[in-house]
C-alpha cells in the first residue's frame, strides 16, 4: 500500500525568481522558462510555467507557435491583444478569465494595448500572470475562450477562473482540458479570509497585497507557496487587502 505524503509547504520569495528583461519585456519565472534553466525547479504538479509579465505600450511576443498546452491569462493592469491563427481574437482586462488550448498547434501573438511607444496614444503598456498546465492527452483542436468575471471578484469569494474538474463544471468561468488541475481567484478585502483547496498540490501566488499564510507566515506581491498534501490552511489579507491565483492540482509529472 502507498503511503500519504505528509503536508508540506515550500514558500517562494518574489526576490528569488529567475528574470528576462528587455527593451519592451521585463518577465519573472516561477518555474525554469526560456534561457534559464534549473533542473531542480522545472515544474510543480501540472504547472508547468508561472510567468509575471510587464509590456511595454504597444510592444509584445510577435506571432509564434505553441503545442499540447493550456495557457491560462490573467491581466492585472492595462490590456492584451490577442489573435492567433485559428480565427481568435480578443482583448483581455483585468477580471477577464481567459484560456487558450494549443492543442495539435496554434500561432498566436499577444501585445500591449494602446499605440506604439513613443506616440501620443501609447498607453499605459500591461502587467499580467500567464500560466501554462499540460493537457489530459496531446492533440486536439486548438481552442480559446474568455469571460468577464470582475463583477464577480468584487464579492471577495474564491472563483473557479478555469478547471476541467467535472465538480467545477457549473461554476467556472472557462474549461480546462485538464481534469486534474484548476485555478482558482480571490481579491481580498484587508482582514478578510480564504481557505486554500484541500488538494495533492496547490500552488499560491500572490498576485498583489499581502496575506498571512496559516503555519507559514506572511507572503508578499509576487511570493508563492508550493504546498503538497494541502490541508486547506487559511490565508488573511494584510492591510492592503490581496489578489490571489490558486492552482489545485490532483496528478504531478513523474
Amino acid at each position: 500500500m502507498g503511503t500519504t505524503p505528509a503536508p508540506a509547504v515550500e514558500v517562494r520569495r518574489a526576490i528569488d525568481r529567475m528574470r528576462t528583461r528587455t527593451g519592451w519585456l521585463d518577465s519573472r519565472h516561477s518555474f525554469s522558462f526560456g534561457a534559464h534553466y534549473d533542473p531542480a525547479n522545472t515544474h510543480f504538479g501540472l504547472l508547468m510555467a508561472s510567468n509575471e509579465d510587464v509590456l511595454a505600450p504597444g510592444c509584445g511576443f510577435d506571432p509564434h507557435p505553441h503545442r499540447d498546452m493550456e495557457i491560462v491569462t490573467w491581466v492585472l493592469e492595462g490590456t492584451l491583444v490577442h489573435e492567433d491563427d485559428a480565427g481568435h481574437s480578443g482583448v483581455i482586462r483585468p477580471g477577464t478569465a481567459q484560456r487558450m488550448s494549443a492543442g495539435s498547434g496554434i500561432v498566436h501573438s499577444e501585445r500591449a494595448g494602446g499605440g506604439a511607444a513613443g506616440t501620443p496614444d501609447e498607453g499605459t503598456g500591461v502587467h499580467l500572470v500567464q500560466m501554462w498546465v499540460l493537457p489530459d492527452s496531446p492533440g486536439g483542436t486548438p481552442g480559446y475562450e474568455q469571460v468577464d468575471i470582475g463583477s464577480a471578484l468584487d464579492s471577495g469569494e474564491l472563483l473557479v477562473v478555469a478547471s476541467g474538474r467535472r465538480e467545477h463544471a457549473a461554476d467556472r468561468a472557462v474549461s480546462l482540458r485538464q481534469e486534474n488541475a484548476a485555478l482558482l481567484a480571490a481579491r481580498l478585502r484587508p482582514g478578510a479570509t480564504a481557505e486554500l483547496p484541500a488538494a495533492p498540490q496547490v500552488h499560491l501566488f500572490v498576485a498583489r497585497g499581502g496575506v498571512e499564510l496559516e503555519g507559514s507566515g506572511p507572503l508578499t506581491r509576487g511570493d508563492a507557496a508550493r504546498i503538497t498534501a494541502s490541508e486547506g490552511q487559511r490565508t488573511v489579507a494584510g492591510p492592503d487587502g490581496a489578489e490571489l491565483l490558486l492552482w489545485e492540482m490532483y496528478a504531478e509529472l513523474r
